[in-house]
């Protein structure tokens, strides 16, 4: 399965209307991101837990249908076969996530905790995902987004954005967003055939962010 295959079952498109011609608009789902790096008592980095809020219309889009008592709300137990779906899917696409520890690319366990909730129209999912090999570390960073640009990963503007917990007394964290795309490159994007994966060589579309500790 191709990648683009993997982001169309990993976000529930039905791609039908491809076959009745080419469909525009690059990207295809917005997501406002945070993350939260966990630490163990003993100061090793031991997960990051993604809160990943969807738009609007992708968020009524995928939740159709799923309000089995039709109370008019959606609960996590209704949400929960859609959370499952969703993080067990997010090997295919490598959790739209790069993470090094001192230096050194990590490797990513089962992700775990995985819950989803709904409100203010908005679809929220998260997770857990840990690292295979925990360790102290003096710098960890990770890396958030999608570099086909298929998913539009915003990390949100606020102090919570990038986060520690159990950190080691003195650790900082610097987060690293991309520059706004131009109104030129936003049109030619937006254009792009959504059967072919746009050129976003040169761009920068994923969020950095780094974990300094003493």
């Amino acid at each position: 399965m191709t990648r683009r295959a993997h982001l169309t079952a990993l976000f529930g498109f039905l791609l039908a209307a491809i076959s009745a011609g080419p469909v525009a608009a690059h990207p295809h789902v917005f997501v406002n991101a945070k993350a939260e790096i966990v630490f163990t008592a003993d100061g090793s980095v031991q997960a990051i837990r993604h809160h990943w809020s969807f738009d609007e219309a992708y968020s009524a889009y995928i939740t159709q249908g799923l309000d089995k008592n039709g109370d008019g709300k959606l609960t996590s137990d209704e949400l929960a076969e859609l959370a499952k779906i969703n993080v067990e899917s997010l090997p295919d696409v490598e959790f739209f996530t790069a993470a090094k520890l001192n230096g050194r690319k990590q490797e990513f366990g089962t992700p775990g905790e995985q819950v989803m909730s709904y409100a203010d129209k908005v679809l929220t999912l998260v997770f857990t995902l840990p690292l295979k090999s925990p360790a102290k570390a003096r710098s960890f960073g990770i890396e958030i987004g999608d570099p086909t640009y298929f998913v539009a990963f915003d990390i949100v503007d606020a102090p919570d954005a990038v986060v520690t917990k159990g950190a080691p007394q003195g650790c900082v964290v610097r987060v690293n967003r991309p520059p706004k795309l131009d109104d030129a490159t936003q049109k030619r994007l937006a254009e792009a055939d959504i059967t072919a994966t746009p050129d976003v060589s040169g761009l920068e579309v994923t969020t950095r962010a780094l974990v300094a500790c003493p």
